[in-house]
């Protein structure tokens, strides 16, 4: 069936086989698996979309960054050739992509990461029976390594593996020792608007929601100067995506999603985390991938966390060239770790 038909069909009746929680015998091993909708998790609609050319090969479970910024909606994603060795599922969490489209909360409606926990976790649960599997890889990237880390960290029994990747590990440290080193970049560069721009926040935490927005194109653009470009095709949307409507949904709930992780007043998501207290411990390996060049995430913060992560296996790859968002060197030491450390198996 057409892509566009089949959303709607789903997006209408919660009818898509990704709906049914029993019935693995859906994804049989040995055949492909391209399938999309909505599925009822933490009490809504929630849009996830399952592609593999085998599903035999393991289950991987993308956990999107931002809040906000699903990558469901792109046509060639980073993980898209990934397909011939797993099975990927995208999510596009509460808030965001198509389930916003679904169920838009009201501007005081607040988001926490416990709920999108409970969700992960629960989505986890249904895609394990969907697809006829005893555990999933789970991996998140940059919220997705907060988010994606609570869920290994609650629900070890469902995961084979958990790989964090542009690690945020405490919004406040994070924030300042990212200040600090655009800071010193800049001096370094002669650049001084952008010193004027930054230091003109102050130190963390701020209680003006911009200034992250500032300091994070100011990373961007720093991180341009050190890291390899990701390539144009990433960016592209899917035909069926790539409307008013889909876009115009897309950007309120980034916009959304933004204010809930910084609050209006320093006060959101990230003022409440730190990954060092909260999930540090976990039942399955962790194999961490950050960038070398990761001005938002700096790496030594992220190594001190690993560092006091307690699992049965740990490895941590430090990727040169590679800022804090995917690029081709970032994405390909994370398929090259996978498949060592899994062997093609997830049991």
């Amino acid at each position: 069936m057409h892509f566009f038909v089949r959303s709607i069909l789903a997006a209408l009746a919660l009818a898509s086989p990704l709906a049914q929680a029993a019935g693995a015998t859906a994804c049989k091993p040995g055949q492909p698996i391209r399938d999309s909708g909505y599925v009822k998790i933490g009490g809504i609609a929630q849009w996830i979309s399952i592609d593999g050319a085998d599903c035999a090969k393991p289950a991987l479970l993308l956990v999107h960054g931002g809040p906000g910024n699903p990558i469901s909606i792109y046509e060639n994603d980073p993980y898209a050739s990934w397909t011939r060795d797993y099975v990927v599922v995208h999510w596009d969490q509460r808030a965001s992509g198509l389930t916003w489209s679904r169920n838009a909360p009201a501007e005081d409606t607040p988001l926490t990461l416990a709920q999108m926990r409970d969700d992960g976790i629960e989505l986890s649960r249904h895609l394990l029976a969907r697809l006829g599997k005893r555990k999933l890889v789970l991996l998140g990237s940059s919220w997705g390594s907060i988010l994606g880390g609570h869920m290994a960290a609650h629900g070890p029994e469902l995961y084979c593996a958990w790989m964090p990747v542009a690690q945020v590990v405490n919004g406040a440290d994070t924030m300042r020792a990212s200040r600090e080193i655009i800071l010193a970049r800049a001096r370094a560069a002669g650049d001084q608007a952008t010193v004027e721009r930054i230091a003109a926040l102050g130190a963390p935490r701020w209680t003006n929601p911009r200034n992250f927005g500032i300091l994070r194109r100011a990373i961007r653009k720093y991180e341009a100067l050190v890291s390899d470009p990701a390539p144009a095709a990433w960016m592209e949307w899917k035909a069926a995506r790539n409307t008013p409507k889909a876009r115009a949904d897309y950007e309120a709930a980034e916009d959304y999603s933004y204010i809930q992780f910084i609050g209006m007043k320093g006060d959101g998501i990230a003022s409440t985390v730190d990954m060092a207290a909260q999930a540090a411990s976990f039942g399955m390996p962790v194999y961490m991938v950050h960038g070398d060049q990761d001005l938002l995430a700096p790496k030594e913060i992220a190594q001190r966390y690993f560092e006091g992560i307690s699992a049965p296996r740990k490895q941590l790859v430090v990727v040169e060239r590679a800022g804090h968002d995917p690029n081709i060197p970032l994405i390909d030491a994370q398929a090259r770790l996978l498949a060592s450390a899994l062997g093609g198996r997830c049991e």
